[in-house]
């Protein structure tokens, strides 16, 4: 996967060798934005164009442009994964939650 950034938004870019084109689809958003190009430079545009009707789309309606996150999600692994990481984490003194978080944070870097 091939992320490009512009203005702090984020894009997953794809090549689809039936267009051969690049597809990317802007990230975190409350609704969907996609755009095409056929090399880096156009690509580029294209997103910074897709990004301005999106946002302007956004504020017409008056919906918030990116998703809002509760910070809660539901984590579904095998019982015996549970264990071994509930006894890990009591193992260092930590809770379960502050386990998991530093292992996510650690797959960010």
């Amino acid at each position: 996967m091939t992320l490009m950034s512009l203005d702090g938004y984020q894009a997953r870019i794809t090549y689809n060798p039936e267009s051969d084109q690049f597809r990317g689809e802007i990230l975190g958003q409350s609704g969907g934005a996609e755009f095409y190009g056929s090399n880096p430079d156009e690509l580029r545009r294209e997103f910074k164009q897709s990004l301005e009707v999106y946002l302007e789309v956004c504020r017409e309606r008056g919906i918030a442009p990116r998703k809002q996150f509760s910070g809660k999600f539901n984590l579904r692994i095998p019982p015996d994964l549970h264990e071994q990481l509930s006894l890990e984490a009591e193992a260092q003194g930590k809770s379960l939650n502050v386990l998991a978080k530093e292992a996510l944070q650690k797959s960010l870097s």
